[in-house]
């Protein structure tokens, strides 16, 4: 019997893969119908969203945009769709949607009523300076969260967080620039003192000069320098900040503020040091131990008893204090599991090539440690962003607290879902995106491949 063998000479064109393995019909064998039991729980839920939107979807777009008045849109409503038809009343956001993002902030930079009749030629409208405002978050935000950008943008970044509160609040620009100065002075007294009485001393002498300027030192400055150069715009109380407006700037000021205190109290947590670790240990505890709403009731009740008579702390100033301290002790948290995540053999690597531990913090440990922490520290820029509406507890009108007053209105009194529903869209398009660039920035700095 002979060996017959045969070896081919020419490959094979490649098939196409089967049309049930590919494409959405593939995806949805795989993820959908994989089994009787998946292939069920599909269906019904099919069907539960096909239930849902048969009721929502004729109540969101068969609505009325235009009227003046809840009983405005219901006979239009009777007379457009029929008798029994329930759309929705947006007309209530067209009619106060200048209120729910801007709050009671004055249309114009000085009181209207100072005036007979329109106010006069080459007032401004006050609502530039809020919205001015949000322009000057996105440039700020724009260099540190995309890397491409003009790294000079950075100067935006660096101006930001001292010509926001001027812009909202108003009053002499010497202000802003006196409360950098304090930074100003503390980066010099590091740089030239580290060297001379160590990096400790340094270290102390450069957060104690800033904080004896901000203290004693820094409104006579402003005051001074004001009587020579009067550079200020109209002031705006914070009783008039509102709505969107209100929630966006403690939401940017507590996450702006939170990621770098958080980064301090998680090192301090770690650090050998007995007191550091001690008083670093203390205030996380303490505050994850309390509840926001604890804390600002405190900041708005029983802050300035423990002030010096006759001083005037301004509430949302003291909101702004507790809700960024309440959010560092997550943060640190967070970043406190990135730290623990780290294989040991990083610090030593950083020990190895001579660094101090500054520089091994800098360049080595943290940008790997918050790498790691992105998607908590991310969730907790959203948590954030979501409990600024627990400041309608305290009086300030948020969202939240002005649909109370818009609902209190005759003209408006039994409108309900529509007011709760444009609120949750806003909410939801903020949150939404910031978790879609964690997803971005996570897939960016993937070191897997």
């Amino acid at each position: 019997m002979s060996d017959i063998s045969f070896v081919r000479t020419e490959m094979l064109p490649e098939k196409e893969p089967p049309a049930s393995t590919v494409g959405f019909i593939g995806w949805a064998k795989a993820n959908l119908f994989s089994s009787i039991l998946n292939s069920v729980l599909t269906i019904l839920s099919i069907v539960l969203v096909l239930f849902v939107l048969s009721g929502v979807l004729p109540w969101a777009f068969q609505s009325v945009w235009n009227a003046s008045s809840l009983t405005e849109c219901r006979e239009i409503l009777k007379a457009t769709y029929g008798e029994h038809h329930e759309g929705a009343c947006w007309a209530v956001i067209n009619d106060r949607w200048v209120q729910l993002v801007f709050g009671f902030y004055p249309p114009y930079p000085v009181d209207p009523t100072m005036y007979l009749g329109n106010p006069p030629e080459g007032a401004w409208p006050a609502y530039f300076r809020p919205i001015f405002t949000f322009v000057l978050i996105l440039a700020a935000v724009a260099p540190v969260l995309f890397d491409k950008l003009p790294r000079k943008m950075l100067i935006i970044t660096a101006v930001f967080p001292f010509a926001m509160p001027w812009l909202m609040w108003g009053g002499t620009v010497w202000f802003p620039v006196a409360a950098a100065l304090g930074f100003a002075i503390g980066y010099f007294a590091f740089k030239y003192l580290a060297d001379i009485v160590g990096e400790l001393a340094g270290l102390i002498i450069a957060v104690v000069l800033p904080v004896i300027w901000w203290l004693f030192l820094m409104g006579p400055f402003a005051d001074l320098m004001q009587s020579i150069i009067a550079l200020d715009i109209p002031v705006v109380e914070s009783r008039k900040f509102g709505g969107f407006t209100v929630s966006i700037f403690i939401g940017v000021v507590a996450i702006v503020g939170s990621l770098p205190i958080g980064i301090v109290l998680a090192l301090g947590r770690q650090s050998d040091l007995l007191i550091v670790k001690a008083l670093c240990v203390g205030f996380i505890e303490f505050i994850r131990g309390v509840p926001l709403i604890t804390l600002l009731f405190v900041a708005s009740t029983l802050l300035n008893i423990f002030l010096p008579p006759g001083t005037e702390f301004d509430i949302i100033l003291r909101v702004l204090i507790m809700v960024t301290l309440f959010a560092s002790a997550y943060m640190a948290e967070v970043i406190r599991g990135g730290l623990a995540a780290l294989p040991r053999g990083q610090y030593e690597g950083a020990d190895s090539l001579g660094l101090n531990y500054w520089q091994a913090q800098r360049l080595i440990i943290m940008p790997q440690a918050l790498k790691i922490s992105i998607p908590g520290i991310v969730s907790n820029f959203i948590g954030i962003f979501k409990d600024t509406t627990l400041v309608s507890i305290i009086a300030i009108l948020d969202p939240l607290g002005l649909t109370n007053g818009i609902r209190a209105d005759a003209a408006w009194n039994g409108i309900y879902w529509e007011l709760f529903a444009f609120i949750a869209i806003v909410f939801f398009v903020f949150c939404f995106s910031m978790s879609r660039y964690s997803m971005y920035l996570e897939r960016k700095l993937k070191t897997s491949h």
